[in-house]
């Protein structure tokens, strides 16, 4: 059947790290399609996107105090250190227990401060019992100088227990401004990354039989250095359906981020327009202003997973030296549900869907209402997303990137 092929060829458009469904659902999904067997295809994406929309994320975060554990907490839930609910920084760990930290946006996503192995009496396997270690989805080991043999031990533990840890080498800034000051003839940026890299790797591969990889984090910007393979690895070892709400619960800080996001909300709308859609016998005519207004709580929710609500515009309006209402001009998203130049949201609309169409095929439910939705929603998506991807550059890329929003409509929204 058409469905089943366009079910296929939609999901074919993402990388493993991106997907929100499981390859054995994509094919089990296919297979009842083919069969006719439609409301049992309906009944395996309703468990799908109840598990997306349910699943819980639990991140263990360990390390020595001065690692910088603190930093990394809170810059993994957009949260400031001086605001309500942040992880203590520059404080000396004296609990022996663990802190959960939630997620300010997601409740579904806790983050747990663990204390450092080397600061309790346990063994690794005591510690890792003591700490609950069977409620988290893996482990982050932060150092900020060397690994110790009790981080390497601790890894081994985890590994032999089936769970996944990642080493995290945090404080970079400072070494590469350290080795500049003093050797600032010889100074080479690279060499020195490769340099403080080799050096975990070779340390913790003397208590390790593998050399596990080393990621290099920046306690100024997360987004350098090594932040955005962390981020890959991450969504590529986690299950297919707990990828959606760690892509959401990253701030917008790398492109790669943004498109995760993206590519993750895509698949959710397109899942959720197969299984409605099908069923639905609502004709197209007139009904563009109701969709709208069923769609506002899902419109707010999407600008606040790309950071374009208003309190996040707020704050990039005043590091841009901007009033917010002039700073709105320059984006997009605004100025979406508007009519400019004699041109509809109606106009806008059939463009894009002409446009996307022509790239993904969109769902083929033949409910016009429902399709409708589904486009509303991509066309926002988009928008919002690459609103996103140009506030990571500054106030002059920015303008310039973006431009006025009417001198420079989207590229599907051209005749």
């Amino acid at each position: 059947m058409a469905w089943a092929s366009s079910f296929d060829a939609f999901f074919k458009n993402f990388k493993r790290e991106s997907k929100i469904i499981s390859e054995y659902d994509i094919t089990l999904i296919m297979t009842y399609i083919e069969e006719n067997k439609l409301q049992k295809a309906f009944s395996v994406i309703e468990k799908v996107l109840r598990d997306i929309e349910s699943a819980p994320l639990h991140i263990a975060v360990t390390g020595e105090t001065g690692a910088g554990k603190s930093t990394f907490i809170n810059t993994l839930r957009g949260v400031g250190h001086e605001e309500k609910g942040a992880a203590p920084t520059g404080a000396i760990e004296t609990t022996m227990k663990r802190t959960p930290y939630p997620h300010p946006k997601l409740p579904n996503v806790t983050i747990w401060d663990l204390p450092g192995i080397g600061t309790t009496n346990f063994t690794p396997q005591n510690y890792l019992t003591e700490m609950k270690f069977g409620e988290y989805d893996f482990f982050i080991i932060i150092s900020a100088t060397r690994f110790k043999e009790n981080d390497a031990q601790l890894a081994k533990a985890i590994a032999q227990m089936g769970m996944n840890f990642y080493f995290v080498r945090t404080k970079i800034d400072s070494d590469l401004d350290n080795e500049q000051k003093f050797k600032p003839k010889s100074f080479n940026k690279e060499e020195v990354l490769k340099n403080i890299k080799d050096y975990c790797s070779n340390h913790l591969q003397e208590s390790l039989d593998s050399e596990p990889p080393v990621f290099l984090v920046s306690n100024v910007d997360i987004s350098k250095y090594d932040f955005p393979k962390l981020e890959t690895k991450l969504l590529q070892d986690l299950p297919a359906h707990k990828r959606h709400v760690f892509s959401l619960s990253l701030q917008s800080l790398t492109e790669a981020t943004i498109n995760y996001k993206r590519d993750s909300l895509k698949q959710k709308v397109f899942l959720e327009a197969m299984k409605a859609g099908a069923l639905a016998t609502i004709p197209l005519g007139g009904m563009i202003s109701d969709i709208l207004e069923n769609l506002d709580e899902t419109f707010n929710l999407y600008r606040s997973y790309f950071g374009l609500d208003d309190a996040s515009l707020e704050n990039i309006a005043q590091d841009l030296n901007m009033s917010v209402d002039d700073f709105k001009v320059h984006l997009r998203f605004p100025h979406l549900f508007a009519e400019h130049n004699d041109e509809s949201l109606e106009d806008k609309l059939f463009k894009y869907i002409k446009h996307i169409s022509s790239v993904t095929g969109g769902p083929v439910a033949a409910v016009t209402y429902y399709r409708m939705a589904y486009y509303l929603q991509n066309l926002f998506l988009d928008t919002a997303a690459n609103d996103a991807i140009a506030l990571l550059n500054s106030k002059a890329l920015f303008e310039k990137k973006v431009g006025p929003y009417i001198s420079e409509p989207p590229e599907y929204w051209e005749a």
